[in-house]
């Protein structure tokens, strides 16, 4: 035991921070062969992949700027286009309203021109039947005048040419009568 006290203080006296020198010898190659390993296979491999990905990211954010820039042109022809649509669409309502305002005046006017030769038309009809009527009338009364006067007179105005200026004559006074109480 004593013995094993011996050499616990001999190893106290040593620096517990600083490694024995065979281990440090040994410590200090195999830090060496990992850091050359390292240095010449897997840092070249890193480098490599991580150039890759900032390769990809930097394409990437091309790509989306690209993009984006076409989007925003496309975004611009669409309103430019819908604008324009827009405008076409209230240049044709206008129109329509425009051809629709003209038809109804067209209409009008139809149905305006219609309508006075229908009244041209019944004037025309009343008048030729106004003129029947006073014919019928004249021969009607020029009968009957000249049977009465036949019969007042006493003698027969049968004769055509004398029948017809008697009623023309007896018809002229009625004219002037008719015309003077008016």
């Amino acid at each position: 035991m004593i013995a094993n006290l011996v050499q616990l203080a001999a190893e106290e006296e040593q620096n517990p921070l600083i490694p024995p020198g065979p281990e440090l010898l040994v410590g200090t190659i195999a830090f060496a062969i990992v850091f050359f390993f390292f240095w010449k296979k897997l840092i070249p491999n890193i480098n490599k992949v991580l150039e890759e990905r900032r390769e990809a990211i930097e394409g990437g954010i091309e790509k989306a700027e690209a993009a984006q820039t076409e989007a925003q042109s496309v975004l611009e022809q669409y309103k430019a286009q819908l604008a324009e649509a827009r405008h076409e669409a209230a240049r044709l309502r206008q129109e329509a309203q425009e051809q629709g305002a003209q038809l109804i005046a067209e209409m009008r006017a139809e149905g305006q021109r219609q309508r006075e030769e229908i009244v041209a038309a019944g004037h025309a009809q009343i008048e030729a039947d106004r003129k029947a009527a006073a014919q019928a009338l004249r021969q009607d009364v020029g009968q009957l005048a000249t049977e009465l006067a036949g019969k007042l007179v006493g003698e027969s105005l049968e004769e055509h040419a004398r029948q017809s200026r008697t009623i023309d004559r007896f018809l002229d006074e009625l004219d002037v009568k008719a015309e003077a109480t008016r």
